[in-house]
């Protein structure tokens, strides 16, 4: 017996980690995209071996508190930091099902057994069809912004009544204002050169 589990609620417990763990968005990418480095898939799954290993063979309670922090290191180890409650979130889980297989419920872990798993995939915007389509639209309006700026700076002609600016003063065609109020501002170097 494993903490006072049988060996069918001790197996349903290891595969509850696993299928929580599996599940959990931050995790997934964290490991997906290596930034624990080449091994963090492996990492990972050492970390479902010590959640059950902590849960079942530990002499003392196990708090909820105690799987917050095991997540929470684990995930600093990857170069993770999470902000976003999920890590209590997780624990919390863990810890419902601990309790659940001591008293020989696996109702959690069986429903986890019946749902998809989310995608965490990036989102497409709606109306694109690919990557590709959507780097191009976003090329696209920024050039028409672009000529939509040039054009604004080029409409605006001095009337008779008004002086030129002197060389280093900023001028509107230098910092032409662009929707919603927003300035371009040129960098430090380039105010006052005319080129």
């Amino acid at each position: 017996m494993n903490g006072g589990l049988t060996v069918e609620a001790a197996a349903q417990l290891q595969e509850g980690i696993n299928l929580v763990l599996s599940r959990w968005a931050a995790l997934r990418m964290a490991v997906e995209n290596e930034w624990g480095g080449r091994d963090s898939l492996q990492k990972s799954q050492q970390l479902s071996h010590h959640l059950f290993h902590l849960l079942t063979q530990s002499k003392e309670q196990v708090y909820i508190d105690d799987l917050e922090d095991v997540l929470d290191e684990f995930m600093l180890s990857l170069n993770t930091e999470i902000g976003d409650g999920s890590i209590e979130e997780i624990a919390e889980k863990m810890m419902v099902m601990h309790e659940e297989c001591l008293e020989g419920n696996f109702d959690t872990i069986k429903r986890l057994k019946e749902t998809n798993i989310p995608s965490v995939s990036y989102i497409r915007q709606p109306g694109s069809n690919d990557e590709e389509d959507s780097e191009d639209d976003a090329g696209d309006d920024a050039l028409k912004a672009e000529s939509e700026m040039e054009v604004d700076a080029l409409d605006h002609e001095p009337s008779p009544n008004q002086r030129e600016p002197m060389a280093d003063e900023p001028s509107e065609k230098e910092a032409p204002e662009v929707v919603d109020g927003w300035t371009v501002v040129s960098n430090r170097r380039n105010r006052g050169r005319k080129n």
